[in-house]
Parts: C-alpha cells; sequence; structure tokens
C-alpha cells in the first residue's frame, strides 16, 4: 500500500470537538470527512474560523435582559423598548445604568 493512499481514522476527541462545533454552528458533520482524520481537520479548521449563529443574533442575550431588569427595578426605571431589540443598545443601557 502506497502512503499517500493510507488514511488514519479520526481520533474520538476529534470527533467530539467535531460535533459539538457542528451543534454550535447549526450545520451538518459530513459522513466523508468523517472518516478521514486528515479530512476532518480541515473541516474543523474552517468551522472553528466561522461565528456561531448566537453571535449573528442581534437581540440581547437573557443574561443581559435579567440584569437590566434587575437595574431598572433597583433604579426605579423602565428599560427603553428599542434596548429589547438591539444587544448593543442593551450594552449601553446597562453600562450607563450601573
Amino acid at each position: 500500500m502506497d502512503a499517500t493512499t493510507f488514511t488514519l481514522p479520526p481520533t474520538p476527541r476529534q470527533m467530539s470537538y467535531a460535533r459539538s462545533l457542528a451543534q454550535k454552528n447549526q450545520t451538518l458533520l459530513p459522513w466523508d470527512v468523517q472518516q478521514d482524520r486528515r479530512s476532518l481537520s480541515a473541516w474543523i479548521d474552517a468551522q472553528s474560523q466561522l461565528k456561531p449563529v448566537a453571535d449573528l443574533d442581534p437581540r440581547p442575550t437573557s443574561k443581559q435582559v435579567a440584569f437590566a431588569e434587575k437595574l431598572a427595578r433597583i433604579k426605579r426605571r423602565a428599560v427603553p423598548d428599542e434596548c429589547f431589540r438591539d444587544k448593543g443598545l442593551m450594552s449601553k443601557w446597562i453600562d450607563g445604568n450601573k
């Protein structure tokens, strides 16, 4: 057998990381990529460069909302409605009301 045609199967650790990346990026892990260590490594590198889908969501996180609402209760004021539609605005509101 020629050394260039020999392929190694992915390691269990590599497969576990690839599955977690696929879930985080909400993408499929192709079957053919799962059969070869080098192919899987290249797929992991490509997926690692992508921003997770959650990062693309412009809405504030549930933790931001909870913290803002807690601050609003303490300060006895309301969180502006536009802050619930934009995480950047929510962050600025939180910073200004700490």
